[in-house]
């Protein structure tokens, strides 16, 4: 069984109003009726398929109600069918202009009605389907579009847990290399953030400073195989103690071995690089200037700095004055002049870090 249509009819005339109610109910269809231009718009936001428009209407004609039909977004696309007595070419012409659809000439023959009404709703079905199925696409593709973004933010989550993870457990194998350290935890930081700075100034990009700042605390994990006898001693080590000492460079790189992460295997690189000299008279290799990696050339000036200042089982702490006074005198020989002249150069950083994370 056919639909039933809803079509919106207006006129002047009342005879004419009455003629058309009974020929639209006679097709099967819900007739709307509107006496003048101005009833028609009022009546049309309730549902319509389609408009039978008398052209003569008194304040309001059939031209401009149409175009009021046509600037209304929910009503732009309802088919305007024109009632008219006017013949002339020009007359039509200016109803195309408005933007109605076609045309039927009075008196109006049945007919000729159903024929020209039945051609429009068919196209305004095919519309509203189009209209219906692009709002189910457009409905999917955005709660598709939803779950994607919630899919990548709960993996880009996942992802920010595990790397979490993953920094949390370096930085507790760091503090497991001190742990007979009372300061252990701040000297940590401290070496982590006086690298971190270096690496700015150095102009390291993001990705290098980001690996420096979380691998250089384990710059002396390999301390956890060396024996408290020695590692705690409170006086100078003698020769083979100083050998065994210095092996915890080759044990650190044995721990941190192999490993898939970056953050490791920088760690790796700097564990045997840290104590390396610029004149070649470090170890465990011996290298010299820029064959020593730069990770370990910062961690270098990073460490002895802070080992300098703070008290150890084999030393008190040197004064910021005595310590810098040190350190500017192994310049090209100890250090990297250049790492050097960066941390010379930028005290007011430094100590800031350094107060930041001052013992009691």
């Amino acid at each position: 069984m056919p639909e039933i249509k809803r079509i919106l009819a207006a006129d002047d005339e009342e005879v004419n109003r009455i003629l058309l109610e009974k020929m639209l109910s006679k097709l099967g269809h819900e007739p709307v009726m509107a006496k003048d231009g101005f009833d028609a718009l009022d009546k049309i936001a309730g549902g319509i398929d389609l408009v039978l428009l008398d052209v003569m209407m008194p304040d309001m004609d059939g031209f401009e109600v149409v175009r009021r039909i046509r600037s209304r977004p929910f009503t732009r696309d309802i088919p305007v069918i024109m009632v008219t007595a006017l013949s002339s070419r020009d007359d039509r012409l200016k109803a195309v202009e408005a933007g109605a659809n076609d045309f039927i000439a009075k008196p109006v023959d049945m007919t000729e009605l159903r024929v020209r009404m039945g051609s429009l709703l068919k196209m305004k079905e095919a519309q509203d389907s189009l209209k219906i199925y692009q709002a189910n696409l457009e409905e999917t593709v955005r709660v598709r579009t939803e779950a994607l973004r919630l899919a990548v933010d709960n993996l880009a989550q996942q992802q920010r847990d595990t790397q979490a993870a993953h920094l949390d457990t370096v930085k507790r194998l760091a503090i497991a290399s001190e742990y007979k350290d009372k300061d252990t935890a701040d000297h940590i930081q401290r070496i982590s953030d006086f690298c971190g700075l270096l690496g700015r100034f150095l102009d390291l990009s993001e990705t290098e400073i980001d690996l420096l700042v979380h691998a250089s605390p384990m710059h002396d994990v390999g301390k956890i195989g060396i024996a408290d006898h020695i590692l705690l001693k409170p006086g100078a080590l003698d020769g083979s103690e100083w050998e065994i000492m210095k092996s915890h460079t080759l044990i650190g790189g044995k721990i941190l071995k192999d490993s898939s992460s970056e953050v490791l295997q920088a760690g790796e690189i700097i564990a045997l690089s840290h104590h390396e000299k610029w004149n070649g008279s470090g170890y465990p290799s011996g290298l010299s200037g820029q064959d020593i990696p730069i990770f370990g050339r910062i961690c270098a000036v990073a460490d002895v700095f802070d080992a300098l200042t703070n008290k150890r089982p084999y030393k008190e702490a040197f004064s910021n004055e005595e310590a810098l006074r040190i350190m500017a005198e192994g310049r090209g020989a100890h250090f990297d002049p250049q790492i050097l002249d960066m941390f010379l150069g930028n005290l007011d950083a430094v100590l800031a870090i350094q107060h930041k994370y001052k013992i009691g």
